[in-house]
């Protein structure tokens, strides 16, 4: 073990290899999952013991994090180590860890349909520009991120289309012992999440008189040349609920509400997702497509009557 490199100087080496290849914002989510997690955890070891791991993760688990969370940890943790493979840094060792089966799904939290109406009955009688951001995302789906970075440039009024094409993020940068924050203008998540989105007429029609005296190059959400922050935002938008007495829903909940009131609607899957900007279809199935009981009835007598 002598020729071999703790963990904490592969991930450095793997850090610096990794930013040729990843957005800001993703080597920046790496970097804090780094220092918060594994580091302290694995930092001064040399190699991986399955053992090891196990406890790590379960430990995390008790104090109060996801699953998800936990896997997107032991995600960079494998990263690390293949590289450190690759390079011969370390030793190969395989591991596999285990989870306790999740008793109870998390349910996602949308807007009633009646509070969704009056969201947007209220941003048509009380327009402002921060309003209109809300409206929109309740339209589109757009993600905060998206919205706080959209331009009027970016919408088209002949052929009714909002362009995404770019996002805001504040993210941790990690130089040494210092960190810092920085706001970042960037491409969307995904290559699938730069899309064209139709409004709906009762969008295209708050928007068309106002977009034909803007300045392209101004921010919708402040109609100036710089923007607002996504936190920004989202404290306004949590002081706009309590304003309306509606009760406290994660910003995120107007993406979930767009597509919730979309799988009711019946519209097809495949659509609702790429508006969505999904990376893939299953997303948008595990997130929104949840059978009731009725539904599951009828499935079962439609099957029951092709046997007769």
């Amino acid at each position: 073990m002598e020729n071999f490199k703790t963990i904490r100087e592969v991930a450095s080496l793997w850090k610096k290899d990794k930013q040729q290849y990843v957005k800001q914002s993703s080597l920046s989510a790496y970097s804090l999952i780094l220092e918060n997690h594994i580091l302290p955890a694995f930092g001064e070891k040399q190699q991986l013991a399955e053992s090891e791991i196990q406890d790590f993760a379960l430990r995390k688990l008790q104090e109060g994090l996801s699953q998800k969370t936990v896997k997107d940890m032991l995600i960079v943790l494998k990263m690390i180590q293949k590289f450190g493979v690759k390079m011969g840094y370390m030793p190969l060792t395989e591991w596999c860890v285990k989870y306790p089966t999740e008793q109870k799904k998390q349910e996602l939290e949308v807007l009633s349909i009646s509070h969704q109406r009056r969201i947007m009955q209220y941003v048509i009688n009380n327009f402002t520009f921060r309003n209109l951001g809300i409206y929109v995302c309740l339209s589109t789906g757009m993600r905060i991120g998206e919205v706080c970075a959209l331009k009027w440039g970016d919408i088209n009024l002949t052929t009714e289309t909002i362009s995404v094409c770019r996002t805001i993020e504040r993210i941790y940068i990690i130089e040494d012992n210092h960190r810092h924050t920085e706001l970042v203008i960037g491409t969307p998540k995904t290559k699938n999440s730069v899309r064209d989105i139709p409004m709906s007429h009762e969008l295209s029609k708050l928007i068309r008189p106002l977009k034909k005296v803007m300045n392209d190059d101004y921010y919708i959400l402040t109609n100036e040349a710089n923007p607002t922050e996504p936190r920004t935002y989202r404290n306004y938008y949590k002081c706009f609920l309590k304003q309306l007495g509606i009760p406290d829903l994660k910003f995120h909940g107007l993406r979930h509400s767009f597509a919730t009131r979309c799988i009711e609607s019946q519209c097809d899957y495949k659509t609702v997702s790429v508006i969505l900007g999904h990376a893939n279809i299953s997303t948008t199935l595990n997130l929104y497509v949840h059978p009731n009981m009725e539904q599951k009835k009828k499935c079962i007598n439609k099957m029951f009557k092709t046997l007769k």
